[in-house]
């Protein structure tokens, strides 16, 4: 070979330089902490400067125009100081990982994680590990938001494991977690929440419209094999090619071994594994019974009013807490109750980072929520779109580009559609649109830049992942690697959708395209 073909062979991709320069810039950006803290000081500055300002957008969940709320007033600050402490304890991201995280820390000190991994990649090729990740991942939308705290770590610790780019299997199980958020098999509690929205909006046009809960099932099912593919594309041939240049620094003792599983540590992890599989079935008895009291009021098991469904994270907890102490106790890293203990402190030590920022997160978000800025903001970016009366495919697209840059600044999927669905549904539906396609096209733009914002509230957790492998990682770094998912879903999630309608495969249950139906 040439030395000019292997200087031209050795010259980063254009790719590779446009997310270096992301990288880059992002990195410049002050640690995440203090980057919520010069928000939070942002958003108290324009509200006090947009407060005096009239503005004719209609608040759809008001019907009253939306007027910005001052947070610099005596009263305001007064406000601020007083729930401090409420507005922090309340921060729902906080409760979910730390809870979790309990039990999860005794099941990965004890061993228990380390060992099925061990015994999943003596059986997994390596060429495989990457759709089967990001599939776990989109099924654990089911249980909510299990995947932050379960799978996109695990996807760290797996790709260590089998020797490939830890940073890699986090960025493919955050692609599939939260990137592919409205993809998924088995329907979720995500699901009637957002039809209910739907079907309000739908019934200020019509107020006989009945939206069925699973009218997008079919599509979120479809898309589920388009971000596996996608996915698996991105990680292997652009995300971690590019990564190999990124050293990994942390402490080995902190790594996950890759040694042979012995004999003890085997029967150790099968019998903790069918204390957990006794656990699911007994789970499964409890709630099969239509009177079931983990059931919701009308006999629904994934609805989020369903005892269940609001007992997710408390079951992780003892999911994991109980095996992880079965396989301790029989494999010897467990001699004590304290071992015990000292388990759960250590998962406690690694997430004081992420505390200290959900912290300051949480004040910024509940500013900015109360200051209704966000509520200007969408309510003026959709009405935006409405009068550029697009045709029906573009206004679609246009539909998912603005649900996408909104997702930006408003991280809750049903926060976004409170303010959105009362407007998109009722003006799609007066073109023939019908609210069962909006809400899919909602679903679509809600997903892909969950990954790029570190607004989003378990966008910080991501970083401590991150920061377990490599050190120096900043919100640059990370935004760089998921940018290519957070482009490439849009762009191939919306052609997607688009030949989905023109081919007329139902959206799902009770499902049209146009109204009237």
């Amino acid at each position: 070979m040439s030395s000019e073909t292997a200087a031209a062979n050795s010259k980063p991709r254009l790719i590779d330089r446009f997310l270096n320069a992301i990288e880059l810039i992002g990195n410049k950006l002050p640690d995440p902490a203090v980057l919520f803290v010069i928000s939070l000081f942002l958003v108290w500055g324009l509200s006090g400067l947009m407060s005096g300002m009239a503005f004719s957008e209609i608040d759809p969940r008001s019907g009253d125009p939306i007027r910005v709320t001052n947070l610099l007033t005596g009263q305001g600050m007064a406000a601020f100081l007083a729930g401090m402490v409420q507005t922090f304890t309340a921060f729902p991201p906080l409760g979910v990982v730390l809870v979790a995280m309990l039990g999860i820390g005794v099941a990965e000190h004890g061993g228990y994680i380390n060992a099925g991994l061990r015994i999943v990649l003596g059986v997994t090729p390596k060429a495989l590990l990457t759709p089967m990740l990001i599939l776990v991942a989109i099924v654990s939308h089911t249980a909510t938001d299990a995947g932050y705290v379960l799978v996109i770590p695990i996807g760290g610790v797996i790709y260590y494991a089998a020797g490939r780019h830890p940073l890699a299997g986090i960025a493919a199980a955050f692609a599939g977690v939260s990137g592919g958020f409205s993809a998924n098999f088995i329907p979720s509690g995500v699901d009637p929440l957002l039809q209910g929205f739907t079907q309000g909006a739908a019934q200020l046009i019509d107020p006989a419209i009945l939206v069925n809960p699973l009218c997008n099932w079919f599509f979120t099912s479809a898309s589920s094999i388009l971000i596996v593919l996608v996915g698996w594309y991105l990680t292997d041939r652009v995300v971690e090619p590019r990564l190999q240049a990124t050293k990994v620094d942390a402490d080995p003792g902190d790594m996950p071994e890759m040694r042979e599983i012995d004999h003890r540590e085997r029967l150790a992890f099968w019998a903790a594994s069918g204390v957990m599989a006794a656990g699911i079935a007994f789970l499964w008895f409890a709630a099969a019974p239509p009177t079931s009291p983990l059931r919701s009021p009308d006999g629904e098991l994934a609805a989020f009013s369903a005892p269940l469904m609001q007992s997710i994270v408390p079951l992780i907890f003892l999911l994991f807490m109980i095996p992880g102490t079965v396989y301790g106790y029989m494999a010897g890293t467990f001699r004590e109750s304290k071992d015990v203990i000292d388990a759960m402190t250590t998962s406690m030590q690694q997430m004081a980072y992420y505390i200290v920022m959900a912290f300051f997160c949480a004040l910024f978000i509940s500013a900015f929520g109360t200051s209704n800025l966000g509520a200007l903001l969408a309510v003026k970016g959709a009405n935006f779109l409405r009068e550029l009366a697009l045709p029906a495919g573009f206004t679609i697209v246009g539909i998912i580009v603005l649900t996408g840059f909104v997702n930006l600044a408003v991280g809750s999927a049903s926060a976004k559609w409170a303010l959105l669905a009362p407007i998109f549904v009722p003006m799609l539906m007066q073109l023939g649109i019908s609210p069962e396609l909006t809400q899919a096209a909602y679903r679509v733009g809600d997903s892909t830049t969950n990954i790029i914002t570190p607004l989003m509230p378990y966008f910080p957790l991501v970083v401590v992942y991150c920061q377990r492998y490599v050190k120096s990682l900043g919100i640059g770094t990370l935004v760089s690697i998921m940018l290519p998912y957070s482009i490439f879903f849009m762009v191939l999630w919306s052609v997607f959708l688009l030949a989905y309608w023109g081919l007329g495969i139902p959206l799902g249950l009770q499902a049209p395209y146009t109204y009237p139906g």
